[in-house]
């Protein structure tokens, strides 16, 4: 891919209808979802020692769920998305911070014991 193509693709993927999503309407709330895009990319070129050039690059996109603007009776309110994957995640990391360092805090108490 040149890198002319990348940048058009890049442009292409990363445009407000991947922040937003449609809004919908049900019983006179309105919900607009959103999202974190985030994304990346490079390219090159160059010659080898024959004298043939060349040139490519790439691009990638991700995204996930940010939360929702709620729209009721005229007020507009935020409402963030939970991710499970990061509450486990920072409960484990949690967990395991507590594990590793429990044997410090005992061998501490035991000393402060010892002196006190």
């Amino acid at each position: 891919m040149k890198i002319d193509e990348v940048l058009q693709a890049a442009t292409d993927a990363v445009t407000v209808k991947r922040v937003y999503g449609e809004p919908y309407e049900r019983d006179g709330l309105t919900v607009i979802p959103a999202a974190t895009v985030t994304g990346g990319g490079g390219g090159g070129q160059g010659h080898d020692p024959q004298g043939q050039e060349g040139e490519g690059g790439g691009f990638g996109v991700t995204g996930r769920p940010a939360g929702a603007y709620v729209i009721k009776g005229g007020q507009v309110s935020w409402r963030p998305a939970v991710d499970p994957n990061r509450v486990v995640l920072m409960a484990g990391l949690v967990v395991i911070a507590y594990l590793l360092s429990r044997p410090r805090l005992v061998r501490a108490r035991a000393i402060a014991r010892s002196t006190g």
